[in-house]
């Protein structure tokens, strides 16, 4: 068999199998990756029913995901609406204002039609600073800070840790 003749096919050949088995290759990767995750979360599911069946509560740190869900909405709800997000609007607009004073006063040549626009900015943003000051924070506390499992009921022939009275 000569080389010459199977060089001209398999470099072109070449260049379009190393994509197509790159793209084969990552859907694989894909699908065994979901099959594994799919695996581990149902041994967790499986893992927490054991332990709701033997009388346990499971901790928070039993259903992770679960956990970080619940902390992400209140983070969200909270930056939502809180004394925060006053005054990081009012940080912003007293940081536009001025940049427009510079921008219009300077580049503009025009001080007093600066001074006007990026003031009344700037007069917004001290107003959003205060008006965080003046807004109250419930007092409640994280929900998770006062979590704690329950203690299972005492069952026979389990040692309480105390000491036996003979």
């Amino acid at each position: 068999m000569d080389d010459n003749n199977i060089g001209p096919f398999l470099v072109p050949l070449m260049g379009i199998m190393i994509p197509i088995t790159a793209i084969i290759g990552a859907f694989v990767f894909i699908i065994i990756r979901t099959l594994a995750k799919a695996r581990v979360r149902e041994l967790e599911i499986k893992e927490r029913i054991a332990m709701i069946e033997r009388g346990l509560v499971p901790a928070p740190e039993v259903d992770p995901r679960g956990f970080d869900r619940a902390i992400n909405r209140i983070e969200r709800r909270e930056s939502r609406h809180g004394s925060g997000r006053h005054r990081r609007v009012g940080v912003t607009l007293i940081g536009v204002g001025f940049g427009l004073m510079l921008l219009i006063g300077v580049a503009g040549s025009s001080l007093a039609e600066g001074i006007g626009v990026g003031g009344f900015l700037v007069v917004m943003g001290v107003a959003y600073v205060i008006n965080s000051f003046f807004e109250h924070h419930n007092g409640d506390s994280h929900p998770t800070a006062d979590y704690r499992p329950a203690t299972p009921p005492n069952q026979p022939g389990r040692d309480t840790g105390g000491t036996s009275h003979v």
